[in-house]
């Protein structure tokens, strides 16, 4: 079957920008793109079966797709596959990332309390020094990756928050420390969590102080099932061309809550080129910024995955 060609995707009105408050990720034109489709494909019904679109709400940190899946999303509305689209700066346009196994990596917070004996800073034998136990367990936290896991096995292990004291001549009693866990695979999750277990174990012996950590599990690895991966790449071929589908890119250490759906059904989330990513326009940048030339591309990749997937007979 012949592609959906783009120049039919003009009719549809292109995403307006605004100022204000934004995001800065794009889902406002992943949801017009899906929108687009529906309209293009309720038009133009030139295939058999089903198709069920998902608006998910609350993709960023709260796990919208989880939430929907335990209400019943796939009880409602059962479907055999599961397909889903990011636009995705540092990629040209026009070039799309379609790839088997793991493509976005889970991600888990940790929290550390490290509790010493606070004592007038002119006066530091008085007191177990947070602070100290605290900057020696940041420094220990970076050889995690680098001295436990198999060098083949990626993690990344990244403290960003350091919060101690009020006074500048007096040592805290407590440091707490936050930070985030990026694995592919779920043993060498655990095997980060007990490092870090272990390291903070040490540390706060070798220093007196006491050192507590909880860890906050979040989202799974997205992982690509390989048939839907293939079939996603045939799919990309046939409307961008075969030069302009990336087989074989290095996944990103981000996390995404449609792996929470590709945990239910087979299925491939794929990446849509959305330029140099120059000048900050990154994800979650303030510079970023949605290329409006997507929306076309969105809705004849969305359309025409159907009419392949669900050939008229």
């Amino acid at each position: 079957m012949d592609a959906l060609p783009l120049a039919e995707m003009n009719e549809f009105p292109h995403h307006s920008k605004h100022p204000g408050k934004m995001h800065a990720c794009g889902h406002d034109g992943h949801t017009a793109m899906l929108l687009g489709a529906a309209r293009y494909l309720a038009s133009h019904p030139d295939f058999d079966g089903t198709v069920v679109f998902i608006f998910q709400p609350a993709e960023e940190s709260e796990g919208g797709a989880a939430v929907m899946i335990e209400d019943g999303l796939f009880e409602q509305f059962p479907v055999e596959a599961v397909f889903g689209l990011h636009n995705w700066p540092g990629i040209p346009v026009g070039e799309m990332m379609a790839m088997p196994g793991p493509v976005m990596a889970g991600t888990c917070g940790f929290e550390i309390h490290v509790r010493g004996h606070g004592c007038h800073a002119a006066m530091p034998h008085q007191g177990i020094d947070a602070i100290v136990t605290g900057s020696q367990l940041v420094q220990a936290l970076q050889t995690v990756v680098s001295r436990t896991l198999h060098p083949c096995d990626a993690a990344v292990v990244s403290v960003t928050q350091f919060h101690a004291g009020e006074a500048w001549n007096i040592i805290p009693e407590e440091v707490v420390m936050r930070g985030t866990i990026r694995t592919f695979k779920p043993e060498v999750q655990e095997a980060v969590e007990r490092a870090i277990e272990r390291l903070c174990s040490g540390i706060a012996s070798a220093n007196g102080a006491q050192i507590s950590v909880r860890f906050d599990h979040r989202y799974p690895p997205t992982v690509n099932s390989p048939a839907e991966a293939r079939f996603c790449q045939q799919v990309a071929a046939e409307v961008f061309g075969e030069d302009k589908v990336l087989r074989d890119t290095l996944p990103s250490m981000g996390a995404e809550d449609f792996a929470y759906m590709l945990k239910e059904k087979p299925g491939c989330y794929v990446w849509l080129g959305n330029g140099p990513g120059t000048g900050g326009c990154t994800l979650h940048n303030p510079h970023y910024d949605f290329n409006d030339e997507l929306l076309k591309l969105g809705v004849a990749y969305w359309a025409h995955l159907v009419r392949r997937a669900l050939p008229k007979s």
